[in-house]
């Protein structure tokens, strides 16, 4: 048995979990908070227990050399040597990476450079990953990027109608995210359905929102776009907009870019319409007549059927499957009971409201179709696992360096 560590690092946190291969078992995951702030504070779960503590941690390297301490004073490893390998989540891999690989100076230079497209997320990642390097430095490191998976889309679908010049120079067009989920998610389908050249429209519908086109089962299209605030409505960021309105806000409420663009980002999309991010807050407040968040509601059931309807016709209505995946897609019965009836007519799918109302995170069953046998389409809940493909390509990748 060998034992691999997942790391997603943050602007102050740090996710890690730490898996037995090749049986994919989770020995123990965390989540370190607040870091450089000095009311730090960690979560372990050990042997199904969780454990918090507080200690103030003053950087990213503090955090990971208290998560070993933990690790080996709970007797789930010896020593750091028993880790064989690091897999690290990273944003942004631009047009330079159509893979995952093993991080070595030029590997993080490039991270480091692709911040200018990844802002938010690339200096947590950077720091979890020089975090690592420092207290575990002989342990092979892998950088597994969430736009690689999109790097099959086509030309015309990934370049903007702005000045040609924009991506010569800047590198301005469509990257796409979540990669990790629909990769999975297509390679699932592909076994169920004993097809390797799958179709699928894939509903990747959590906090941040994202769908994807797959022809032939690869990655076509995708809602996400330079950034991830493009494409649908989420939690809180705003999704497409109308591009003049950014220099709108700018002169009238006296705002700077960045300002504009921290509210798309943070503060907009459900929080920005009802208060609440949470789509069962939200939910809730509509099941209780609040109008804002009936609005709410029905704008973001729109803007997933826009683009399911968008995909139909790419993919020239030949479609072996829609999926949803992610938290609500995975869990909100009344989120895919709309979507499916705004489908219904034009795609002859009905929907077997038994199956939905029998699927979710918190049932028994957490996965299966939720549509008639007599749809035209099947429409699947199918759980996501984006740990699970950073971990299989980091298992694959330091294999591959020993061989």
């Amino acid at each position: 048995m060998e034992k691999y560590l997942i790391i997603n690092g943050g602007s102050s946190s740090l996710k890690f979990s730490l898996y037995s291969m090749p049986d994919e078992e989770v020995l123990s995951s965390g989540y370190f908070e607040k870091i450089g702030l000095e009311d730090s504070f960690w979560t372990i779960k050990i042997n199904g227990e969780k454990i918090k503590k507080h200690g103030y941690l003053k950087n990213h390297a503090d955090a990971v050399n208290v998560m070993l301490k933990e690790l080996i004073e709970n007797n789930i490893i010896k020593d750091i040597n028993e880790i064989k390998g690091v897999g690290h989540r990273v944003l942004h891999g631009g047009e330079i990476y159509n893979s995952s690989v093993i991080i070595d100076d030029k590997v993080l230079e490039d991270i480091t450079n692709l911040t200018k497209l990844g802002p938010l997320h690339h200096p947590g990642e950077i720091a979890g990953i020089k975090a690592m390097q420092k207290c575990i430095p002989n342990i092979p490191q892998i950088a597994v990027f969430d736009t690689v998976f999109h790097q099959t889309i086509p030309k015309e679908n990934y370049t903007y109608p702005v000045p040609y010049t924009w991506y010569e120079k800047y590198g301005v067009r469509k990257y796409g995210f979540h990669g990790t989920s629909h990769q999975y998610i297509t390679q699932v389908m592909q076994k169920l359905l004993k097809k390797e050249k799958v179709n699928l429209i894939v509903c990747h519908i959590g906090s941040g929102v994202s769908i994807s086109a797959i022809k032939d089962g690869k990655c076509y299209n995708t809602t996400m776009g330079l950034t991830p605030l493009d494409g649908l409505m989420m939690g809180t960021r705003s999704g497409s907009i109308d591009p003049s309105i950014v220099q709108y806000i700018m002169k009238n409420a006296k705002l700077s870019a960045e300002e504009v663009n921290n509210i798309l980002n943070n503060e907009s999309g459900f929080l920005g319409i009802t208060g609440k991010s949470d789509m069962r807050d939200v939910e809730e407040m509509a099941r209780n007549g609040n109008e804002k968040a009936i609005l709410a509601l029905g704008m973001y059931d729109n803007s997933v059927v826009r683009y399911i309807g968008q995909y139909y016709f790419e993919l020239e209505g030949k479609i072996d499957a829609i999926v949803f995946t992610a938290g609500i897609g995975e869990n909100s019965i009344e989120f895919r009971k709309h979507i499916v009836q705004k489908l219904s007519e034009p795609l002859d799918i009905k929907l077997d409201n038994s199956k939905n109302n029998g699927i979710a995170g918190y049932k028994v069953d957490i996965e299966g179709v939720i549509t008639t046998p007599d749809s035209k389409i099947p429409i699947y809940v199918i759980p996501t696992n984006e740990e699970i493909m950073i971990l299989r390509d980091t298992y694959k990748l330091c294999h591959e360096k020993n061989d």
